[in-house]
Parts: structure tokens; C-alpha cells; sequence
């Protein structure tokens, strides 16, 4: 039986909540007086180019960053008192790909003791993988299976909200849409807010509920096809892009990366 692992459902509070958020490293502001909401039982991506605070917002999302001024709360709680509500995914997870250790003994160094539902069983279940990889060395995974198993290990606790830094990093494209295939799952049965930190929208776009657009400030927010217009992006990624539609969904096609 599959496990409901959205256990805020009566709160009326937004899963991450930033208001009025400035962060700065001496006279720099890497995020500047940016406010946003990520709706509960959302799939929600925060973009914008390498260098545009995004990985600072995250930080502060996670409790790891300090604001200089305003405030981030997850389920209205400073983020120090929500960890536990929290599933994190790297962007990148290094390793002795040598080193003998299962992907189950991996999973197992994350489990609360507590949690009698916590199942690597059905983590790994929830993820598409089968059950048997539990006894196959972490090393040997593919680069589209290590990622399913992060995100396994991430939802063993029953977090409510999902977070990813830059998910298919590595992945090829085949494992991408499949790993994004997941994360809609994860969403649609399990009721699991997720928010995807990415600098790119080419695939993001087909999936979230809602955009959030940053480069230091907020420069656009709300769902992909009204967020996402020429300007908004150009003004995004600070350079001529292509913005076409696909199947209700836009697409951005851009040569260059931000710094």
C-alpha cells in the first residue's frame, strides 16, 4: 500500500513562504527584496541563470543561509524548526563509487529511527525502480538510477515538501523524462510539494504548476505559459531567446547560459 505522504493538508499556509527576502555578502546582494509563495501540493520551479541567487535562496529555504532582511518560512515555521517536513536533492552527490556499500545500507543511514512507516521498500517503489536494487552496490548505478535512489532516500522520511538542486544534472534525456515522470507521481498520488531549482526551463516548463523567475530580484512568477512570455525571459537570462509553444506548454531555447 502506498504511503500519503502529505501530512499538512488542513494547514492554510504555503509550503515556503519569502517575504521581502534580501541576502547580501558585503555590499552585494546575491538576492534582493525577492517575495514568493510555493502552494502547497504544488510543483513549482525556481530558474534563472548560473550566478542569480538561486542556490543563496536555496540555502536560506533549507536553513543553511541567514537573511539579511525578511524572512523564509516552510509551513509558516522558520526553516531551523522544519527540516524534518524537508526532502532534499543535491545537485551533484559525490562518492567512492568503490566504496561497498548497498543502495540499501545507503538508505538506511537516512532513516529515523521513528518512523515504523518509513520503508525503503517503498521509497524505492515510488521512484520506479525495483525493489531488488536495495542489495546492488551504490557504484554501480546508472547516472539516471543514482538519482531515483537520492530522491528514494529524500522521501523515506515522509517529507511534505520535496526540494531538488538542479535534478537532472548528468541524466541523458531518455532518464531525464523519466525522472521527471517521478517527481509527477510523487506529486499527483502522494500529494508531495516540489520545488525544482533550475537554470533551465526547456524541460522544467512541461511539469510545473508554477514558475518562479529569479535573477537577484523576482522577475516573473506564476504558471509557465503566462509567466514565461519573450520579454520575461530575455529579461531572465539577459540575452535574445526563442520562446515557442508545445502541447499548451512553452519551451525556451537559448545558446548561451548566464554566468
Amino acid at each position: 500500500m502506498s504511503i500519503h505522504r502529505h501530512t499538512h493538508a488542513k494547514k492554510q499556509v504555503p509550503a515556503v513562504r519569502a517575504e521581502h527576502v534580501t541576502i547580501a555578502f558585503g555590499q552585494n546582494a546575491a538576492v534582493d527584496d525577492v517575495s514568493f509563495e510555493v502552494k502547497e501540493g504544488s510543483i513549482t520551479a525556481l530558474i534563472g541563470p548560473n550566478g542569480s541567487g538561486k542556490t543563496t535562496m536555496l540555502r536560506a529555504i533549507l536553513g543553511l543561509q541567514p537573511t539579511t532582511k525578511g524572512s523564509v518560512t516552510v509551513f509558516g515555521r522558520h526553516p531551523h524548526d522544519a527540516r524534518g517536513d524537508i526532502g532534499y536533492v543535491p545537485q551533484r552527490f559525490g562518492f567512492d563509487a568503490e566504496f561497498p556499500i548497498t543502495v540499501g545500507e545507503f538508505m538506511s543511514l537516512s532513516r529515523r529511527k521513528a518512523c515504523d512507516s518509513c520503508s525503503p521498500d517503498q521509497a524505492i517503489s515510488d521512484v520506479g525502480l525495483p525493489v531488488g536494487i536495495l542489495s546492488e552496490r551504490l557504484g554501480s548505478l546508472s547516472g539516471g538510477q543514482l538519482q531515483r535512489v537520492l530522491i528514494a532516500q529524500a522521501i523515506l522520511n515522509n517529507p511534505p515538501l520535496l526540494v531538488l538542486d538542479e535534478p537532472s544534472t548528468g541524466v541523458d534525456v531518455a532518464g531525464e523524462a523519466a525522472f521527471y515522470e517521478v517527481l509527477e507521481h510523487l506529486n499527483h498520488e502522494h500529494g508531495t510539494t516540489v520545488l525544482i531549482v533550475s537554470h533551465d526551463v526547456s524541460v522544467i516548463a512541461k511539469i510545473v504548476d508554477e514558475v518562479l523567475c529569479l535573477n537577484r530580484k523576482l522577475l516573473c512568477a506564476g504558471p509557465p505559459a503566462k509567466a514565461l512570455s519573450q520579454k520575461a525571459v530575455s529579461d531572465l537570462y539577459g540575452q535574445a531567446v526563442d520562446v515557442y509553444e508545445h502541447s499548451s506548454h512553452p519551451f525556451v531555447h537559448h545558446s548561451h547560459r548566464g554566468s
